[in-house]
């Protein structure tokens, strides 16, 4: 690996080593350019040209003697350097373009792609003053080259594994909590510690959060890539992002905690196989957060209304002085959110790890912490590493639920493939519209590859479709084996929270999978006895919360869905009204339309 790729130790150590070199290496670099300016006559035996900041970093000796190569060339044109001055200028502006780098030279560095790149874009700036035409045309080739140069530099994320390798396990990690819970930061850690961010990349972060007087933040830039998610430090659309362990292939998703963006939190659970939930151990960031209102509470319940079967729980912030990685405290948010996510249906014993991390410095997360010796269980990332596999049916039938879609040379969906296997330029069919369409590309988190299984988050290429025909919330089906779709369904209601009572004719949205739909109560069939199941024998005229009950849901279109005996992923959902969520169901029966 080029030495250049790797992130110094200290920047100010880097510039000082950087930049005799780059100013050295810059009149053997235009020298070699004047030539070419002059009529063209192929030189077989010319060494190719490699921009200065791509070549290997050798120091040149002190007394800054130019390379022979290029030495070579200007002693048979016999021609004075054509900068419009001499080697005295060059030394000049090689003061020039440190001073200018001094205010901001890390940035420099950054856009050019290294104190090299650096040096050669500020002789450049100087060459336009006294030039003549050959000249500039000589640079604009120069420059379209270092350009290309510069797109073939970014490092690839993640190694293509050897073609005979086993295929890692996916598994998609889903990060809920209440707002400014560390979220978005401790995302963005664990990309930096598995390598997924350069260090250079976050310097960069760094300096721009700060100023803006945000400057704890900037881990959480890796994964807000947007504007207004960076101004406001809030998470809006679910991030995405995926990282390698030695056995498994993660990919993040980190959903908005602020209660406006929940229905966009669901869509992110939906996707998700396990979740981590982020709690602030900070004195009163708990205590709002699992309030009433708090988002604590409603996460912890979407996320396994969503299908999430495996919690961790993540007590962030630890390091916090009012913490101080106590004992009692991470004790204390324990013995409160135990009761509670059992009420929600995780099993404690099963279901549930809890453990003290702290984001923003990033302890316990890969490697152990010394202040924190009364945890004796393994890091963070080590522990979804030795977590049991999931059971996936490949040979089921292919489901994909659409997350999102846009246009980028043809139609471009996203998704995550809940069970059958999807394989390039095969034909599916797009429900509920019944599109025929077929596979051009299959992406898997952004790696391109032929066949996919299920549990994958895609990016799929398709032939045939619009994309203003597409919907989140439509399902990519095999054609002989389509999903139900309809509008009138049974279901089993659980209400969670709603002041008055819900009678036939109630309006709210449904959250199924990732399509969101308005539905009407149309009718209730019965109550369902909480504790031994029993069915009431009369129709109730309405339900109040805590209430479990069997209605009939009418939607305003056509969805898809499935009943939750046979496709647990399709036949669960949610019910909000207000900004709330009221009730969470299953799926019964699906009932035709009547022509």
């Amino acid at each position: 690996m080029d030495p250049r790729d790797t992130a110094p130790d200290s920047w100010e150590l880097e510039e000082d080593a950087e930049a005799p070199t780059a100013a050295a290496e810059l009149p053997s670099a235009f020298a070699a350019l004047n030539v070419n300016a002059r009529p063209f006559v192929p030189n077989v035996n010319a060494p190719a040209f490699i921009p200065s900041f791509l070549q290997a970093v050798e120091v040149p000796p002190s007394d800054g003697a130019p390379d022979p190569v290029a030495s070579m060339e200007v002693a048979e044109t016999a021609a004075p350097v054509e900068n419009g001055g001499t080697e005295a200028d060059m030394t000049t502006e090689e003061e020039t373009w440190e001073q200018k780098e001094e205010p901001g030279g890390e940035e420099e560095e950054e856009e050019e792609g290294g104190g090299g790149g650096g040096g050669g874009g500020g002789g450049q700036e100087d060459l336009g003053s006294g030039g003549t035409c050959a000249e500039g045309t000589a640079r604009n080739k120069d420059e379209e080259r270092m350009e290309e140069e510069e797109e073939e530099m970014p490092m690839p994320k993640v190694a293509p594994a050897p073609p005979d390798a086993p295929k890692k396990e996916h598994v998609n990690v889903v990060f809920i909590g209440h707002v400014d819970a560390g979220k978005s930061t401790i995302g963005g850690q664990i990309m930096y510690l598995t390598g997924m961010v350069e260090k250079r990349t976050l310097e960069k972060y760094e300096r721009e959060a700060k100023e803006k007087n945000r400057e704890t933040w900037y881990l959480s830039w890796a994964l807000d890539t947007n504007q207004e998610e960076r101004d406001k430090g809030k998470t809006v659309e679910v991030g995405r992002a995926y990282f390698e362990t030695e056995k498994k292939h993660f990919t993040i998703l980190d959903a908005p905690g602020h209660k406006s963006f929940v229905p966009n939190m669901i869509g992110g659970a939906s996707q998700a196989d396990m979740a981590v939930l982020v709690i602030s151990a900070r004195k009163g960031e708990f205590e709002t957060g699992f309030e009433k209102g708090g988002q604590t509470r409603e996460h912890a319940m979407l996320a396994k209304t969503a299908g999430v079967k495996h919690l961790i729980v993540l007590v962030n912030k630890m390091d916090d002085p009012t913490v101080n990685w106590s004992l009692d405290r991470y004790e204390e948010c324990k013995e409160k959110l135990v009761p509670f996510l059992k009420k929600v249906g995780f099993n404690p014993k099963k279901d549930i790890h809890f453990m003290p991390c702290s984001g923003l410095t990033g302890a316990n997360l890969k490697d152990p912490v010394l202040e924190c010796s009364w945890y004796t269980g393994l890091p963070f990332i080590a522990h979804l590493d030795s977590l049991p596999n999931f059971t996936r049916s490949n040979d089921g039938p292919i489901r994909l639920p659409i997350v999102d879609k846009y246009k980028d040379m043809g139609t471009v969906i996203l998704g995550k493939l809940e069970s059958g296997c999807i394989s390039k330029a095969q034909q599916l069919v797009m429900m509920p519209n019944r599109h025929t369409v077929e596979v051009l590309i299959l992406l898997s988190d952004d790696v391109e590859t032929d066949d996919a299984c299920p549990g994958e988050n895609l990016k799929l290429r398709l032939k045939g479709i619009e994309e203003e025909e597409i919907l989140p919330g439509f399902i990519l089906c095999s054609p002989d084996n389509l999903c139900h779709s309809g509008r009138t369904f049974d279901a089993q209601i659980v209400i969670i929270e709603h002041k008055s009572i819900i009678c036939p004719g109630y309006n709210a949205v449904l959250h199924i999978h990732t399509c969101i739909e308005e539905v009407q109560i149309s009718a209730l069939i019965c109550l369902v006895d909480k504790k031994t199941g029993e069915k009431s024998k009369t129709r109730p005229r309405f339900v109040k919360q805590d209430q479990v009950c069997i209605a009939r849901l009418r939607a305003n279109g056509v969805i898809c869905l499935e009943t939750f005996k046979d496709f647990p992923q399709m036949g669960r959902f949610t019910l909000r009204d207000e900004g709330k969520t009221i009730a969470i169901g299953k799926v019964l029966k699906l009932v035709p339309e009547k022509d």
